[in-house]
């Protein structure tokens, strides 16, 4: 009969800790395994793919229960982590053999989608960011992130909640801390739009002064304060790695929304949300981890300081110059290994000899980092870079005399310090090894004393040393002298006394020597530790060296030019440019160049011709050349002079806004919005077929209204592309907008895009033939084509000095009139005019021959001539 299970004090155990972390799966750790119990254990099993078991099986309530080895347990727990869930981990903190009753058990740290390290499918390029928020009483939201495993820690305050997702959007956070319930709304979309885990610190626990010195701001000191609190209270374990707190301040480089960056594919395709494909993919050619992270930051946030855009610039093009110096230097970064996040194990405590040998190994490199660039160093370019390459000798000399070359991945099975850096410890393995020599003389001596050929010395863990004899040659053993230990099948097992004395002292110089080569490797990863500072600050600049060289290979290898930049509004001169990733993409042989002109005196074009003929692409082209110069990379082009903008506004393509669910014309107005509030005369927007996601009229009003207020009052430099070509009107009323277009020719019934921008209007739009191209059916295309004609021909001449608009709505006005004059066909009151239509009336046309209709209408066209 089934028996209610009772509730034993290990499981009273566990639902006590559970109770703490009610959001997180509980690992239970049981012997050699993590264990899972009722809901964990039900879900755990889905995800994980587990066995799902039960505990006590036979009661009336089973308790559903699956578990994985603890060895095991990193790949299982990676797995949850990047399905946004947490995982506490909590261990057996006393030895169960030498422990009466319940074990001991508490929860180490608690692993979440912010604070995971290490992950198994985190590419070494990529940040992950735990971001925590606190809303200001000015109305402003204080933001701060770290990435656990490089100590970056930053902090800044946003002025609206369209900054503040756009900025979280952009640093690609899994994980977001609020205290207690503020901000639930906000919470709420973070959670349903974006898929953000929100997380709860209800406590600062512990107040770190040291990292948050910088910071003068009370409300970004309480964010980070919060930040720090979840970050201690989640990890349970020294966070000396994490870096002061820097202030940001997004005004201060060039701003671009979340939008505006997905549009222009800077990191990720919109299409399927890949590298490739993308600014960040044509121009990384990093070779370390942290150089690529780097690089990402410096494309999510270029320069508007002319003197540090210079000052990058001026390294390139040092880069440039010295081919074999550059090679050099390649050669010696592809040996550094990712020190931001070695530095980051080492105080986290998880560190093992190997990772100490990576650090070694990238450290012996940074003098020869040096060597090679004072050899370049002609116009001291790199004097502010030179100053900050600290080799940090006294690691490497630690590290080479105490860890072992080829030490294992365990750091508590031995094999990891070595000879000669502690005397004790050579006693000790010295005891061993003579131990095991002595043990292979003394077999040796045994057979020649007992003529038994097949004697042999063992070893188990559970009887020690042994002499083994085959039943066969037991007659031939001396007496007394062999003590029997165990009986086999086909042998015996026996022990000597100097056998025994030897494995004393050979198994506890064995477990001294463990116990010891531990407790050698923690103190030199606490010596290690004391420097993690240097180290630090030594893996920013190697990274920016890193990225530097990345712009000088690609900037040669696809023939980019140095631009010179301007500060303030000042004209665009950009000489046969080209958009960087769709020429890698086709070949500098097969892309078609184009200028893009803009002088003082002109604030915008006005782009027209066909789909698909290349208009996107030369918006994108500008944008991409923008910011590739205000990264201080060269551009594609032949010439560059540009001005140095302080925002990018872009609307080019159709997607509705997954934050607040407005469909794609909504979006546009809002995006267009951003630009008319927020746009200086230093800005830059690209405008791509504005107000085509409403009726034509509407949009066509929309657009030249647009136009009009971008000219009056923003004074923007502006790329404006339209179907309508009615606008093109505007350049005689508006001085500072110039009509330009793509262009296309029609050879033998077929369109051919010429992929150039050409002066002035496009003389249509070539929509039918791009449906053509499309392959639709070509009835189909006749009736449009028939269509096209009819209404053309109600299209006003395109050299009206007045808008479309106003010419349209005179139009209208006169159909009108000419309905109300054509109602009045007859004269009412008139008897003969009466009697045509009682006749009319009367007549059952239906019924009628050929021939008799055309009797009746001469009868009706006499009457009618007769008046």
């Amino acid at each position: 009969m089934p028996q209610k299970t009772k509730q034993t004090p290990m499981m009273e155990q566990y639902q006590s800790i559970k109770k703490q972390y009610p959001d997180a799966f509980l690992f239970y750790r049981l012997g050699d395994f993590y264990e899972m119990f009722y809901e964990d254990a039900i879900k755990g099993a889905q995800i994980l793919e587990l066995t799902l078991t039960s505990r006590n099986r036979n009661a009336d309530d089973p308790i559903p229960m699956c578990g994985v080895p603890y060895h095991s347990a990193k790949g299982y727990i990676d797995t949850l982590i990047e399905q946004g869930y947490k995982v506490a981990i909590c261990e057996q903190m006393e030895d169960p053999k030498a422990t009466k009753g319940m074990v001991k058990r508490e929860v180490i740290q608690l692993i979440t989608p912010g604070t995971a390290m290490d992950l198994k499918n985190q590419d070494g390029k990529t940040n992950n960011y735990l971001t925590a928020l606190v809303e200001g009483e000015r109305n402003t939201f204080n933001l701060a992130y770290a990435d656990l495993s490089t100590g970056e820690l930053k902090v800044t305050q946003l002025s609206t909640q369209e900054e503040l997702f756009s900025e979280l959007m952009s640093l690609k956070t899994k994980e977001i801390v609020f205290q207690a319930a503020a901000g639930l709304e906000i919470q709420e979309k973070l959670r349903t739009s974006l898929g953000i885990l929100v997380s709860i610190q209800k406590e600062i626990v512990e107040k770190e002064e040291d990292l948050t010195i910088n910071v003068a701001d009370p409300e970004m000191k309480n964010v980070l304060h919060l930040l720090l609190s979840y970050l201690s209270v989640t990890q349970k374990r020294s966070l000396g790695h994490l870096q002061q707190a820097e202030v940001y301040v997004p005004s201060h480089f060039l701003k671009m929304d979340h939008y505006s960056k997905q549009n222009l594919e800077l990191t990720a395709s919109i299409r399927g949300g890949q590298k490739k494909g993308t600014l960040l993919w044509l121009i990384d050619e990093t070779k370390t981890a942290m150089g690529g992270r780097l690089l990402k930051q410096w494309i999510d946030r270029p320069l508007i300081q002319k003197e540090k855009i210079e000052q990058r610039q001026e390294i390139v093009e040092n880069l440039i110059d010295h081919f074999f110096e550059r090679t050099d230097l390649n050669d010696v970064l592809t040996k550094v290994y990712d020190l931001e996040r070695l530095a980051g194990r080492v105080a986290f405590g998880n560190v093992n000899g190997r990772d100490l040998i990576q650090l070694k190994t990238s450290l012996m490199q940074i003098p020869l980092l040096i060597q090679v660039i004072e050899l370049m160093n002609e116009k001291t370019e790199w004097s502010h870079l030179l100053e900050r390459l600290d080799p940090v000798t006294d690691v490497v000399e630690l590290i080479e005399q105490a860890i072992h070359e080829d030490a294992p991945i365990s750091i508590k099975d031995g094999g990891v310090i070595k000879d000669g850096f502690d005397r004790t410890l050579d006693t000790y393995r010295d005891a061993m090894r003579n131990g095991k020599q002595w043990i292979a003389n003394m077999e040796a001596q045994e057979k020649e004393r007992t003529g038994i050929k097949n004697l042999k010395i063992g070893y188990n863990k559970v009887f020690g040393y042994y002499i083994e004899v085959s039943r066969a040659n037991l007659q031939h053993l001396p007496e007394e002298r062999y003590e029997r230990k165990q009986t086999l099948a086909n042998a015996e097992r026996f022990i000597t006394p100097e056998l025994k004395e030897k494995e004393a002292i050979i198994l506890e110089a064995e477990e001294k020597s463990l116990a010891l080569e531990y407790e050698l490797f923690t103190q030199v990863r606490e010596d290690v530790k004391s420097y993690i500072e240097r180290v630090q600050q030594l893996a920013k600049t190697v990274a920016e060296v890193d990225v530097l060289q990345s712009f000088a290979s690609i900037s040669e290898k696809y023939h980019y030019v140095r631009p010179e930049m301007k500060q303030g509004s000042q004209p665009i001169l950009l000489t046969e440019g080209r958009h960087p990733v769709v020429e890698k993409v086709l070949g500098k042989q097969a892309y078609v160049p184009n200028s893009v002109e803009m002088d003082q005196a002109t604030d915008m074009l006005l782009i027209t011709g066909p789909n698909m003929s290349g208009k996107s692409t030369y918006m994108r082209q500008l944008a991409l050349t923008v910011i590739m110069a205000q990264m201080g990379c060269f551009v594609p082009a032949d010439k560059a002079e540009l001005p140095i903008f302080d925002r990018i506004f872009t609307r080019i393509g159709a997607a509705d806004d997954l934050i607040s669910g407005q469909s794609t014309f909504m979006v546009e107005m809002m995006e267009a919005n951003q630009a008319l509030t927020y746009a200086t005369p230093n800005s830059l927007i690209l405008f791509d077929e504005i107000g085509r996601g409403t009726a034509t009229y509407d949009g066509m009003a929309l657009a030249e209204a647009i136009i009009e207020y971008i000219h009056q009052e923003v004074h923007a430099k502006t790329l404006f592309s339209t179907h309508y070509h009615e606008l093109t009107a505007l350049e005689e009323r508006l001085p500072r907008l110039k009509n330009i277009h793509v262009g296309a020719v029609e050879e033998n019934g077929e369109l051919v895009f010429l992929h150039k921008m050409l002066a002035g209007p496009s003389d249509k739009s070539y929509g039918i033939q791009v449906a053509q191209l499309a392959g639709l059916p070509r009835s189909l295309l006749t009736r449009a084509a028939d269509i096209l004609e009819i209404l053309e021909g109600k299209e006003m001449p395109a050299d009206k000095s007045e808008s479309y608009i106003e010419a349209e709505q005179t139009e209208v006005e006169e159909e009108q009139v000419k309905t109300e004059e054509q109602l009045t066909l007859f004269a009412f009151g008139d008897e003969k005019n009466e009697q045509i239509i009682k006749e009319l009336n009367e007549l059952n046309i239906l019924n009628l021959t050929p021939l008799e209709a055309l009797n009746k209408l001469n009868q009706l066209q006499q009457i009618v001539r007769q008046q």
